[in-house]
C-alpha cells in the first residue's frame, strides 16, 4: 500500500526533481539571509536553469528570479497531492501573512459623541495593552528600508471598477516588466502589471513621463515625444505652490491618460488587477515643475461617489520621489479637499502594510497639532476637546481618531470620563517629526470648487 503526504519534507537529492511549488530554504539576494521560499515558475534564460521563487512572510516586491546555487535542497517541501492542476500555484499551501494589515480598528460610526465608541475601544486596549508609539515613521516610506530604490505607499482595494483582487495564477504572480524608463528614472517594477503581451518581454519600457504612453524603445519614445504636445498631466491644474502642483483629471474625460496611469501604478500596487472603467473616479496626480514640464511625483485616486466617505481609493509615491516627504503630502492635499466638501473622509480599507504606516503616522501629527494648540476656555482651566471636533478641524473621520489616540497610548480613564494625556516624550518626537516636514499643503494655494456627482445625470 502506497501511503501519501500532504506535504513531504525530505532532502532532495537533484535540484531536477524541483517543480512549481515545492517550498525551501533561498539565499535572498539584497540580504544574504536563507528564509523559506515557494517556487513559482522554473524556466531556461540564455541556457541557465532559474527559478522564481517568493519568500513566505516577505512581501511579493521581494520575489526575483534565482539560479541553483541560490537554494538549499537539505531540506524541500513538495507541494500537496489533492487533485488540482500542477503549475497553476493552487495547490501550494496559503500559509504566508496577509500583505495588507486588517484595518486599525472596526467601530460602527453610529453614536453622534462618540462616547460608546470610546468606551468599546478601551475595553479592548485595556484586555490587550498595546506598547509604544508610531511617531518614528517619518513618513511611509521612511518606516522600512527600500528595496530596489524605495517602496509604495498605499494600495487599496476599489469598490468601483478600477481595480480588485485578483487570482493568484502563476502569471499574476511574477513580475512581467523587467525595467521602465520615467522621464530621466529607470526604475525596476515590484509587481505585476497587465502590459500588453508585445511590451512584456522587452529590456526596456519606455514610458512618456507626461501622457503615460509606453513605447517599445528609446527611439519610439523619442519619435512620439516630437508628436505629443502635452507638458503636464491633462486636466485641470486645481493647486500650485512652489513647483508642487497638483492636477485633476476626469477618468470619462482622459480616459486614455487615467487607463495609462492604471498600469503605471499596478507596477507598484500589489493584489490588483486592472479594468478599464475608469468613468467612476477622480485622479489627482501631483507634479514636480522644472523647465522641461510638470514631472509626476505621485497620485490618489478616488471615487466621484462613495457611499461610505472614502476620500482615497488608491494612492502611490513613485519610486524616485520616496523617502521625501511626498507620500505624507499626497495624504495631507486628500483631507484638504474632505474640508473643502466639509466632509470627514478616510482612504478605503483594508490599507497596504506601508499605506497604514503611512496613514497612522499622518493622523498622529495631524491630531497632536490639534491638541498641543487648543485653548482652555476659562483661564487656568485645562483645554476641552471632543473627539467630533477633532474630526471637524481635520476632516479625519471618528473610527480613525479614536483608534490614532488609542495607539499613541493617549487616552486614559480619569474620575469617570475619559481625559487625553500627553507626556513630554510625546511632544519632543512629534515636534523632532514636524520639523523635518519641510513641505506642507497651503489651503490658499487651492483653487478648486466640489461637485455634487449625485445630481448629474451622467459623467
Amino acid at each position: 500500500m502506497i501511503e501519501e503526504h500532504d506535504e513531504r519534507e525530505t532532502i532532495c537529492d537533484s535540484v531536477n526533481s524541483l517543480v512549481e511549488g515545492c517550498r525551501l530554504p533561498v539565499r535572498m539576494h539584497s540580504t544574504d539571509d536563507w528564509p523559506l521560499a515557494e517556487i513559482i515558475s522554473v524556466k531556461e534564460i540564455r541556457g541557465v536553469k532559474c527559478y522564481y521563487v517568493h519568500y513566505v512572510d516577505f512581501n511579493k516586491r521581494l520575489d526575483e528570479w534565482v539560479t541553483e546555487d541560490c537554494l538549499d535542497t537539505r531540506k524541500v517541501q513538495y507541494p500537496r497531492r489533492d487533485g488540482t492542476t500542477p503549475g497553476t500555484g493552487a495547490a501550494t499551501p496559503k500559509k504566508q501573512a496577509p500583505s495588507r494589515p486588517p484595518s486599525p480598528i472596526n467601530v460602527t460610526p453610529e453614536p453622534v459623541n462618540g462616547s460608546a465608541e470610546l468606551q468599546a475601544a478601551l475595553q479592548k486596549r485595556i484586555a490587550r495593552k498595546r506598547k509604544g508609539t508610531f511617531l518614528d515613521n517619518e513618513d511611509s516610506q521612511e518606516a522600512l528600508p527600500p528595496p530596489s530604490g524605495g517602496q509604495p505607499t498605499t494600495g487599496q482595494r476599489s469598490t468601483g471598477s478600477l481595480v480588485a483582487h485578483h487570482h493568484e495564477d502563476v502569471v499574476t504572480r511574477m513580475k512581467n516588466i523587467e525595467l521602465i524608463e520615467l522621464g530621466r528614472h529607470r526604475i525596476k517594477p515590484w509587481y505585476f502589471s497587465p502590459y500588453p503581451q508585445e511590451m512584456v518581454n522587452l529590456p526596456c519600457i519606455c514610458i512618456c513621463e507626461f501622457c503615460l504612453k509606453y513605447r517599445k524603445s528609446r527611439k519610439c519614445l523619442e519619435r512620439h515625444l516630437v508628436k505629443c504636445n502635452l507638458r503636464h498631466p491633462p486636466g485641470n491644474e486645481i493647486y500650485r505652490k512652489g513647483s508642487i502642483s497638483f492636477f485633476e483629471i476626469d477618468g470619462r474625460k482622459n480616459k486614455n491618460y487615467a487607463q495609462n496611469l492604471c498600469l503605471l501604478a499596478k507596477l507598484f500596487l500589489d493584489h490588483k488587477t486592472l479594468y478599464y472603467d475608469t468613468d467612476p473616479f477622480l485622479f489627482y496626480v501631483m507634479t514636480d515643475f522644472d523647465s522641461r514640464g510638470f514631472h509626476i511625483v505621485g497620485y490618489f485616486s478616488k471615487e466621484k461617489e462613495s457611499t461610505e466617505d472614502y476620500n482615497v481609493a488608491c494612492i502611490l509615491t513613485l519610486p524616485p520621489y520616496q523617502r521625501k516627504g511626498y507620500g505624507k503630502l499626497l495624504i495631507e492635499f486628500s483631507y484638504e479637499l474632505s474640508k473643502f466638501e466639509g466632509k470627514t473622509g478616510s482612504p478605503e480599507k483594508p490599507l497596504s502594510d506601508l499605506g497604514l504606516l503611512s496613514y497612522r503616522s499622518y493622523w498622529a501629527h495631524t491630531i497632536l497639532d490639534i491638541l498641543l494648540t487648543v485653548k482652555p476656555l476659562v483661564e487656568n482651566e485645562k483645554p476641552q476637546i471632543t473627539i467630533n471636533e477633532i474630526c471637524e478641524l481635520t476632516s479625519i473621520k471618528k473610527e480613525d481618531v479614536i483608534s490614532t489616540l488609542q495607539n499613541l497610548n493617549l487616552i486614559n480613564y480619569y474620575k469617570g470620563q475619559y481625559i487625553v494625556t500627553l507626556n513630554r516624550d510625546i511632544i519632543e518626537q512629534h515636534a523632532a517629526a514636524m520639523e523635518k516636514r519641510s513641505i506642507r499643503i497651503d489651503p490658499k494655494c487651492l483653487h478648486w470648487t466640489p461637485k455634487d456627482w449625485s445630481v448629474r445625470a451622467k459623467w
